[in-house]
């Protein structure tokens, strides 16, 4: 599989390294910058990445990469992935995918009508623990309380309280907890569990108004949720799924899921406990994953997949959109 790179920024970076180590059978033939030329002229040479554009409808002109990657700012999102798909590109669009549902409907509506490829680069759902977690959700008997936190201290914080703002704490920028760190336990919870009946956001909010930290609540039938990240706290990030015949326990961040524990009750008298640990992830990387599974969609043209995980992406924008 052949990508074209948009963007410049730290998870660029991470993944062009990824790719190197991990999944160096998936070339990279162009990475394209808007502003930060020079920063994209170092990547292209520290990954011999052969040709670097700065005119955008160029690199869709020129360059016949399998996928566009898109990877800038949120709110280019939906601007660089239309052109991509109006120009019969593949796109993988970095989370979140767009900055609301109606964009995301438009764009996947676009994919769908002329057979291309529309993913979002959410890396937990297409690890195997992810697939794993999802079967053993059912031995848990009926589900009552499911949490997850992600919190973690920024390391633009600082800047941002002395009013130098990165993208990431800026509102016009698609920033905040919201979108960059919640919408993985998001996408965690729809994707084991289907969109709920209704969701509450309750932001801690900055000088610019972003939400530097925050706690979502979904109400689904039978059990509720709540979904809580912080970019202005020290955290230790966990999911955990409490149902009446035992538990799953996720330690760490949901993005990169290393593993969970089962714990389930035992016995005639149900009072034994019997815990199993589990990890069913054969790459190092959490974006190992994705890209290869992006690849076996693209090979196999398995757009019935591909299908599932747009409708989770639309169904976390509702949320996201309904948190506003």
């Amino acid at each position: 599989m052949t990508l074209s790179v948009i963007g410049s920024g730290m998870i660029v970076e991470e993944v062009l390294k990824m790719l190197r180590t991990e999944l160096p059978d998936i070339q990279v033939q162009s990475i394209f910058a808007h502003s930060n030329i020079s920063r994209a002229r170092q990547l292209a040479y520290d990954f011999k990445i052969p040709r670097l554009f700065t005119d955008y409808e160029q690199l869709l002109r020129e360059d016949q990469s399998d996928f566009v990657y898109i990877a800038n700012v949120n709110t280019a999102h939906y601007d660089y992935a239309l052109k991509a798909l109006q120009a019969g590109r593949n796109v993988i669009l970095e989370k979140p995918i767009c900055m609301t549902y109606a964009e995301t409907e438009h764009l996947v509506s676009i994919a769908r009508e002329n057979n291309l490829i529309l993913i979002e680069a959410v890396s937990l759902l297409y690890m195997p623990n992810m697939r794993t977690l999802k079967e053993k959700v059912k031995q848990l008997g009926r589900i009552r309380l499911v949490e997850c936190d992600y919190s973690q201290y920024s390391s633009r914080l600082d800047r941002y309280y002395r009013g130098d703002i990165a993208p990431a704490f800026d509102p016009a920028c698609g920033g905040g907890a919201l979108r960059d760190l919640n919408v993985y336990n998001i996408n965690f919870v729809v994707a084991l569990f289907g969109a709920p009946e209704s969701v509450d956001y309750h932001p801690n909010r900055g000088f610019n108004g972003v939400d530097t930290s925050g706690i979502l609540v979904m109400h689904y039938p039978d059990f509720q949720c709540v979904c809580s990240a912080g970019k202005d706290c020290y955290g230790n990030p966990y999911a955990q799924i409490q149902g009446d015949k035992g538990i799953i326990r996720v330690e760490g961040p949901v993005s990169v899921l290393k593993g969970f524990s089962v714990t389930l009750r035992s016995g005639e008298d149900h009072k034994q406990l019997e815990r199993q640990e589990i990890n069913h992830n054969f790459f190092g990387h959490r974006l190992a994953h994705e890209f290869d599974t992006i690849r076996t969609l693209y090979d196999t043209r398995n757009y019935e997949a591909v299908n599932h995980y747009q409708d989770i992406a639309l169904a976390v924008m509702k949320i996201i959109d309904a948190c506003k």
